[in-house]
């Protein structure tokens, strides 16, 4: 349950500069000034409509004004958010702060110094230098603001983390597998990563599977080469073939095809060579490590050294060492099918 007010105690990310609490984007708790930080529009537009959703849950008469910081008017802030006639709760979203005037810098600090009673002001700052003696005036007050920091997904992981989190909430199960594909197809955006787990969740009944991710995203080159390359390296040579036809068939392009089977060859190499090896020391997710034991199952040293070579062979042959990049894909997935016993094919004629 959300808190109502900050506290001087709840910083999940302490820091000798801040005083106030510094909380992850869905981490809703509302205070007299929420400092929405972070280049992440998505993610910084999820937290302030979260945040106003559990102010409305609160009380159904919330009044809500908007302000842009760069084009401020005199006065405005301290009108919007005074109480009213009848006393309703104010929420007061501040848009643009990363380009305010001068003349917001100064009223938005006065009234951190005695917020009126009932009101929530959001301050959302995009990133930059400007209006720095604003946001250290928002750290430093203690008891008054609280900070929801909105940066980029950057890390596999991370967007993994936001995936799951998606479906969680949702109150529907995901199988590991469909949840990683997922996420492979739709990794360059937050907004699309987040638009196809909600698809899935309003479209589909019961459990999401691999097969169900498949049907809906095939056409993404990720899934589909993830899809081969997992059945490829669980020895599923006619899976493998197959799918790779139908993701060919589909529009994918043989060199990331290539880079799927790369980028898990690599993560088990890694793992197979550090056994015991933490996952931070290893620059991996928990889960990573978790799915590259499983794959690893009846390889070898010697087979993973062969694969990995075969890997390297078809990537260089798909971006035009070879007259024939189909059949460099499937020579490349029986050798890693045959978890590496399989000698060198010689390239066609």
């Amino acid at each position: 349950m959300a808190e109502r007010r900050a506290s001087k105690s709840t910083s999940s990310k302490p820091s000798s500069k801040v005083a106030i609490p510094q909380l992850a984007w869905h981490d809703v708790r509302p205070a007299p000034v929420v400092l929405v930080s972070g280049s992440q529009e998505f993610l910084a537009s999820r937290a302030m409509t979260a945040l106003r959703d559990f102010l409305r849950a609160e009380d159904p008469s919330l009044e809500v004004s908007d302000i842009e910081a760069d084009s401020y008017a005199s006065g405005e802030l301290i009108s919007l958010a005074s109480p009213s006639l009848f006393g309703e709760p104010r929420l007061v979203r501040v848009f643009s702060v990363e380009k305010c005037t001068d003349a917001f810098i100064d009223e938005a600090v006065r009234y951190l110094a005695s917020p009126p009673e009932g009101a929530t002001v959001i301050l959302r700052h995009g990133g930059g230098v400007r209006g720095k003696r604003l946001l250290d005036a928002v750290r430093a007050a203690s008891g008054v603001a609280v900070e929801m920091v909105c940066t980029d997904l950057k890390k596999d992981a991370e967007k993994m983390d936001f995936a799951s989190r998606e479906f969680r909430v949702a109150g529907r199960r995901i199988a590991p597998g469909a949840l990683r594909q997922v996420v492979a197809a739709f990794s360059d955006d937050v907004a699309e990563l987040a638009a196809a787990c909600q698809q899935l969740i309003a479209d589909i009944e019961g459990d999401i599977t691999e097969q169900t991710v498949t049907r809906y995203y095939a056409g993404r080159v990720e899934t589909s080469s993830f899809a081969v390359a997992d059945a490829a390296i669980a020895g599923r040579t006619g899976e493998a073939l197959v799918s790779l036809r139908n993701a060919l068939d589909s529009g994918a392009d043989p060199v990331p095809m290539v880079a799927a089977f790369a980028m898990k060859m690599r993560t088990m190499a890694k793992v197979s060579g550090s056994r015991g090896a933490s996952a931070s020391s290893l620059g991996l997710a928990p889960w990573q490590i978790d799915r590259a034991r499983r794959d690893l199952a009846g390889w070898s040293d010697e087979g993973l050294g062969v694969a990995i070579r075969a890997v390297a062979d078809a990537d260089a042959n798909v971006k035009g060492g070879s007259r024939d990049p189909v059949f460099a894909l499937e020579r490349m997935i029986a050798t890693v099918a045959s978890r590496g016993t399989l000698g060198p094919t010689p390239e066609p004629f």
